[in-house]
């Protein structure tokens, strides 16, 4: 898998680590159990510090798409990563299109909720 980050991008670094994770798992390059790279060595050879790598990686274990243990790393949780992944996927849209259209928090939240009623 193909990681890569653009420093002049306006993106944190994290975010755009977690989102290339994210993105090899909703396009099915990453499957249940795949275990990622280590924190350091992702690091190294993105250029990155260690900590943004292990941000993105904490992000995502939040996210319930991989599992952090120690010792062990990171691997690609075993319930249905996929489906998880792409929705996240579509919620960061979701969030960014509701940002440019100018609403807020609650107000893509009450849209949101009269979705499921």
């Amino acid at each position: 898998m193909l990681y890569r980050v653009d420093t002049s991008s306006s993106t944190p670094l994290s975010e755009q680590i977690a989102g290339c994770v994210r993105r090899g798992i909703a396009d099915g390059l990453l499957s249940p159990g795949d275990r990622l790279p280590a924190g350091r060595e992702l690091a190294s050879s993105l250029g990155v510090n260690m900590h943004t790598v292990l941000r993105a990686y904490a992000d995502l274990r939040e996210e319930g798409l991989i599992d952090l243990r120690p010792g062990r790393g990171a691997t690609v949780t075993k319930t249905n990563p996929r489906e998880l992944a792409q929705l996240m996927q579509t919620v960061r849209q979701l969030v960014a299109a509701a940002r440019r259209a100018g609403l807020g928090r609650e107000e893509l939240m009450s849209l949101v909720g009269k979705e499921f009623t």
